[in-house]
C-alpha cells in the first residue's frame, strides 16, 4: 500500500521532590532575531484594512505548484495544485502585511488522490510570512479527519505549525494534542477561516463560531511581522477566495530577550503549582547554568541558543508523595522572553502539564 507523505510545513497534589533523579528539559524561545530586520510598525500604528477577492492570480506569487483562477461550487476563486509529489505549494499574497489584527478567508478542498490512498486534505493560511516561504507561522485544515472512525485522526483536524524548525512532526511528538485539535469539518465544502493575532498568540475560529478552535499562546515563529500566504499539498486541488486582512494596534514587544540572568520560575501544572531559580549564561549558542528549587538544588544546566530560541535540560528528583521512591522523569519548558518576563508552556513527561511564568531577578553580563 503506498505510504502517505504527510505535509512538510499540539489534581491537586503535592509534590515532594528529594534527591537526584529527574531529567528536566528547557525549550524557551528567549527570542532575539539574528540577520533578519523585520518592518514592524510603529507603536500604535494601525494600517488600514486590505481586501483581496483571489478571483485571479493578480496578486499572488506561486513557489512550488501552479496558481490559476477557478471556480469551485459556485464561487470564483483561486486554485493551487501541484504537478509533484513531493512539494507543497506556497502562494504569497502581495502586499498583504500584518503583525497583530485578524485574518479571514474562505477556503476549500477537493481531494484528487486515487481511492484506496487515504488523504485527510491539507490546506491552509501562513501568516506574519516572509514572501520567500523561508519563514511563517501557519494554521491548516485536515478536513477528512474531522469525519475519521480514529478518534486519535479526529484530534488532528486541525494543525498548527512554524517554519523553519517547527514543523507537525516534532511538535506532535513533543507536545501532544497542544498544536492541533479536532474541529466539526466537512470534506469538498468551503469554510470560513478567521485568524486572530495578538502579540505571541494566535486564535483560529471557524465558519463563523465565536469560540476558537485552537488557541496558541506563544507562538514559534521567529518573525513578529509578514505578510500572508495560501497553502496547499500534493494529490489535492485548494480553492481560496474572499481574504480580508485587518491590522490592529499591535502589543508593544520584540524579539531581543536575553537569556542570561537569574529566574524566578513559576509552574502551574494539572498536577500542582512548582517553582524555581534558574541562572543562566550565553556564550554564542552555548547556554550553561543551575537550578535551584522544588526539582532540586545546584543543579547543573547545559543547552543551545538558535537565534533566541533555546533548549535546556537539567538532573533533578521527582517524588510524588513522602512514601514513594524518586523516579527520573523527563521535563519540557517552552517559550519567550520579554524583556523581564516570561511564559510558555511545560510539561513533565506522562505526569503533568500547564503554563510557566518566569521573572527576571538579576541580569547576567553574556560571556563573549
Amino acid at each position: 500500500m503506498k505510504q502517505l507523505r504527510l505535509p512538510s510545513v499540539k489534581c491537586a497534589c503535592v509534590w515532594h521532590i528529594l534527591q537526584t533523579g529527574l531529567i528536566i528539559t528547557f525549550l524557551a524561545a528567549l527570542a532575539p532575531v539574528s540577520g533578519f530586520t523585520q518592518q514592524t510598525p510603529a507603536a500604535g500604528a494601525t494600517a488600514a484594512p486590505q481586501s483581496f477577492p483571489l478571483t485571479d492570480i493578480a496578486a499572488i506569487s506561486v513557489a512550488g505548484g501552479k496558481a490559476e483562477p477557478a471556480e469551485y461550487l459556485g464561487r470564483k476563486a483561486v486554485r493551487l495544485t501541484s504537478p509533484s509529489e513531493d512539494s507543497d505549494i506556497f502562494a504569497y499574497v502581495n502586499g498583504s502585511a500584518i503583525q497583530d489584527g485578524i485574518i479571514e478567508v474562505e477556503l476549500a478542498v477537493k481531494i484528487t488522490t486515487p481511492p484506496g490512498v487515504r488523504m485527510p486534505g491539507f490546506t491552509g493560511i501562513a501568516f506574519r510570512a516572509r514572501s520567500d516561504g523561508s519563514h511563517y507561522d501557519m494554521f491548516y485544515l485536515r478536513p477528512r479527519n474531522a469525519v475519521a472512525d480514529d478518534q486519535a485522526m479526529r484530534n488532528h483536524s486541525l494543525q498548527y505549525v512554524a517554519k523553519p524548525g517547527y514543523d507537525w512532526y516534532p511538535l506532535r511528538r513533543q507536545w501532544p494534542w497542544i498544536y492541533e485539535s479536532w474541529a466539526d469539518l466537512k470534506p469538498e465544502t468551503w469554510t470560513h477561516v478567521k485568524i486572530e493575532l495578538h502579540g505571541r498568540s494566535a486564535r483560529l475560529f471557524l465558519n463563523g463560531s465565536d469560540s476558537p478552535s485552537l488557541v496558541v499562546n506563544g507562538l514559534k515563529g521567529e518573525d513578529l511581522s509578514g505578510g500572508v500566504a495560501l497553502w496547499g499539498y500534493p494529490g489535492e486541488e485548494s480553492y481560496f477566495c474572499n481574504l480580508r486582512v485587518t491590522p490592529q494596534k499591535s502589543l508593544s514587544i520584540r524579539n531581543g530577550g536575553e537569556a542570561a540572568g537569574i529566574w524566578r520560575v513559576t509552574f502551574a501544572s494539572d498536577y500542582g503549582k512548582f517553582q524555581g531559580t534558574v541562572e543562566l549564561h550565553r556564550e554564542g549558542k552555548t547556554i550553561s547554568g543551575a537550578w535551584s528549587g522544588d526539582f532540586g538544588k545546584d543543579l547543573n544546566v547545559s543547552g543551545t541558543w538558535r537565534d533566541g530560541y533555546v533548549e535546556l535540560t537539567f538532573m533533578g528528583n521527582w517524588q510524588e508523595d513522602a512514601n514513594a521512591t524518586p523516579v527520573p522523569a523527563a521535563a519540557t519548558l517552552a517559550g519567550w522572553i520579554d524583556g523581564d518576563s516570561a511564559a510558555g508552556r511545560m510539561k513533565v513527561e506522562g505526569r503533568a502539564d500547564g503554563q510557566w511564568t518566569a521573572v527576571r531577578q538579576t541580569s547576567v553580563p553574556m560571556r563573549k
